[in-house]
């Protein structure tokens, strides 16, 4: 449902917009990235276009689609 009321200015929607949020210093470390472990995608595919994931026991699918996303199945 939408709200009864509409702000008259777009102040509201401008707090939330990530583009205007203060940026890290390039000098810090950010610590979430640098504890996840990244892989590009043509590495973990190579020249296929679908990759099995066992993962606690169960076999997932990750598929490459022909419009380049990823479909994670079980």
């Amino acid at each position: 449902m939408w709200p009864a009321t509409v702000p008259d200015s777009l102040d509201a929607v401008k707090k939330h917009d990530p583009a205007r949020q203060p940026q890290a210093d390039p000098q810090t470390p950010d610590v979430t990235q640098a504890s996840r472990r990244q892989i590009r995608s043509s590495e973990l595919f190579g020249d296929q276009r679908e990759v099995l994931i066992e993962h606690a026991g169960e076999i997932y699918s990750l598929r490459h689609t022909s419009k380049g996303k990823l479909i994670l199945t079980k």
